[in-house]
C-alpha cells in the first residue's frame, strides 16, 4: 500500500525534538513537496494524535502562530512551547534560536 503525503507530513513531524520547532514549509519539504504547506496545516487540523505528532511544534515561515485546535487554540500552543523551553513572544517563536535543523 503506497505511504499517502499526510502519512509523509505525519513521519516527518514526529521527529521534531522538544525545545525545538518546524516550520509548515519546511515538513512539507521534508515530506516530499516544498509546495504543500497548506497540506501540511490541514494534516496538523486534523491530526488523530498529539501524543505522537507534536502539532503544537510547527510554525509559520515568520514564526509566528498560525492556528492550533486543541485546548484553548493559540494560547495552549503557547504555554505548550514554552513548557518545553521555547520562548514566545507576542506570538512569534525566534527560527534562528528554535528552529529544527
Amino acid at each position: 500500500m503506497a505511504e499517502t503525503f499526510t502519512t509523509k507530513i505525519y513521519e516527518v513531524a514526529k521527529h521534531i525534538p522538544k525545545g525545538k520547532v518546524a516550520t509548515y514549509k519546511q515538513i512539507a519539504a521534508l515530506a516530499g513537496n516544498p509546495k504543500a504547506y497548506r497540506a501540511v496545516g490541514n494534516a496538523m487540523k486534523n491530526n488523530p494524535d498529539m501524543r505522537i505528532v507534536p502539532c503544537h511544534r510547527v510554525v509559520g515561515e515568520d514564526g509566528k502562530m498560525h492556528g492550533y485546535s486543541a485546548g484553548k487554540g493559540i494560547s495552549s500552543k503557547i504555554q505548550r512551547l514554552r513548557e518545553e523551553g521555547v520562548e514566545v513572544e507576542q506570538g512569534i517563536v525566534d527560527l534562528k534560536k528554535y528552529k529544527w535543523t
